[in-house]
């Protein structure tokens, strides 16, 4: 389409601030980028969408418009609901480099804009879907009436007689026609998401086939609005967030009409994908002011006024405070330096999900923060009753991935690795720093495990056994020996049995009569022998964190 087509359409409230001699320009696509560098994600030929937030002031505008136009974008159209009018830099910069520039209403969305144009496009490449395009309005309205993703799939069943069915990249159902019978074997979602991740990590253009059983599929990314297919990154940085599109079909038969238009289609779920990805800004920015508040050590009663707010978001309706647990994720690769927390984020906000659940509404209870590498999920749970105290409630770590592991494991790819850790419910604000340093703790424990795909739960700390592991071979012998060594030495030369009576004093918890009884001691005799030990090495059993130093050395020597 071309860009003059855009001013002749009311609905978009497009006003032409510069470029009057460039409107013959042919669109091919739409992206919508607040990046002060979006180039890595266009291929030429866009109409750009920008709110302006990349512009902090005058200077920004040349370098943004610069990049805009060696990318080979057709236009740019900002938002005036940021900062009213659109700044005169801008406007001079876009004049400077003949790159066409409109104001956008701010009554009018992007959504709006962005749709408009892939149904333009879209029906220009491929009449076959024309009636899909001009219909899937549907998709794009908010409410009941809307239905999501659902629409245009049910119209890919009644006018292309596709079957088709959305899937997240752990193999969760989105969304699926109606014409499509009943919903896929969750089994089968899974092998279709580890296919689709497998795929996308060898950097293939989609769609990728498959057969699986007797039926082939034709697996389509669906990636954010308006980020190019062929646009150069990393895929590592959103291989395990990108939704696809499975269509029972071989499309190696397609003509080229109808992959572009399925391309569209995609698009098209990439706006309704944004739409709820927005939709958790509220609930990712409550995860991240309790953990700030809880990491630099913030009264509990602070922390509690927060979790109040958080609740009625989390759980709507619920009467009494819930308990809380903390998840937390960690996404690595080797040999690269990309920063793993927002794809750990997106992708602990999928893993918690039920994957028998369907549809978007049970990760609108889910609030997930980052910070650095690491992503950090604050999960509401209904308040335990009295008789349940005690009992597991809440997220089973070696549950948490079991559905999961295989696709996850096939976006991986060898060369990448997630690891999590489950702390244990708490009821009030004082235990929450506890729950985060109890689930960080855990992550590390799976961390030392083998495998692409670990998790450990709080249940796995109980003991301090656990926790040796990490210690290095030579602190290990170095420690031991500087307790043990002079004690053994003694035993081997007076055969004074000092380290049978340590052991014995530590499992006594100290008791001195205990612990004469258990050895068939008289209590002076071993009261000798305990400050044998002391004068040996320098140490008081009846300080803690002597006790401990022994305690530790014994279990790993």
């Amino acid at each position: 389409m071309r860009l003059r087509a855009l001013l002749d359409t009311d609905a978009l409230g497009l006003r032409l601030l510069g470029g009057e001699g460039e409107l013959d320009r042919t669109v091919r696509g739409v992206m919508t980028t607040d990046l002060r560098d979006p180039s890595r994600y266009l291929s030429g030929g866009e109409l750009v969408l920008t709110g302006l937030a990349w512009r902090r002031d005058a200077a920004d505008s040349e370098p943004f418009v610069r990049l805009l136009v060696q990318a080979g974008v057709v236009a740019l159209a900002a938002g005036e609901a940021e900062l009213g009018d659109i700044p005169e830099d801008l406007v001079v910069a876009c004049a400077r480099h003949r790159l066409p520039l409109f104001a956008v209403h701010e009554s009018v969305a992007f959504a709006t804009i962005t749709e408009h144009v892939v149904r333009q496009v879209s029906g220009e490449r491929a009449g076959d879907l024309a009636a899909v395009v001009d219909r899937h309005r549907r998709m794009m309205t908010s409410g009941p009436a809307g239905g999501g993703p659902d629409v245009v799939l049910d119209l890919l069943g009644s006018d292309l007689d596709l079957r088709a069915w959305v899937l997240s990249p752990t193999g969760r159902a989105i969304a699926g026609s109606k014409t499509a019978g009943p919903g896929l074997p969750t089994d089968l979602c899974a092998k279709l998401a580890a296919e689709h991740l497998a795929a996308a990590r060898t950097g293939r253009r989609g769609p990728h086939r498959v057969t699986l059983g007797s039926s082939t599929y034709s697996l389509f990314p669906v990636r954010s609005s308006g980020r190019s297919p062929h646009a150069s990154r990393d895929v590592r940085e959103t291989v395990l967030s990108d939704w696809l599109l499975a269509v029972e079909a071989d499309a190696g038969d397609w003509p080229e009409e109808r992959l572009d238009l399925l391309q569209g289609v995609t698009q098209l779920i990439a706006v309704e994908r944004d739409r709820r990805d927005a939709a958790r800004t509220v609930r990712r920015r409550l995860a991240q002011e309790v953990l700030e508040l809880v990491q630099t050590g913030a009264a509990p009663a602070e922390i509690a006024a927060r979790l109040r707010v958080a609740a009625p978001v989390l759980l709507p309706g619920l009467g009494a405070a819930p308990h809380w647990q903390v998840v937390v994720a960690r996404v690595e690769w080797q040999d690269s330096e990309l920063e793993g927390g927002p794809v750990a984020q997106s992708l602990l906000e999928e893993i918690l999900v039920d994957p028998l659940a369907t549809g978007p509404e049970p990760s609108d209870r889910i609030a997930v923060a980052h910070t650095g590498d690491e992503a950090i999920a604050l999960v509401p749970l209904p308040a335990v009753s009295t008789e349940h105290e005690g009992s597991e409630t809440g997220i089973l770590a070696d549950a948490l991935l079991a559905s999961v592991r295989d696709p996850l494991s096939a976006g991986l790819d060898g060369d990448g690795r997630v690891t999590l850790g489950v702390s244990a419910a708490v009821h009030s604000a004082e235990g929450l720093r506890g729950a985060l340093e109890e689930a960080r703790h855990a992550r590390r424990v799976a961390a030392a495990r083998p495998g692409r795909v670990c998790a450990a739960g709080h249940q796995e700390l109980a003991s301090h056994v656990l926790l040796l592991p990490f210690v290095p071979d030579d602190v290990r012998r170095a420690f031991t020996a500087r307790l043990l060594d002079p004690l053994r030495d003694y035993d081997r030369r007076h055969r004074a049995e000092l380290i049978p009576t340590l052991e014995a004093f530590l499992d006594c918890d100290g008791s001195w009569t205990r612990c004469a009884t258990r050895l068939h001691l008289h209590v002076n005799t071993l009261r000798y022998r305990v400050g044998r030990i002391e004068q040996l090495t320098s140490r008081d059993l009846s300080r803690l964190e002597d006790k401990l130093d022994f305690f530790l050395a014994l279990r790993m020597s």
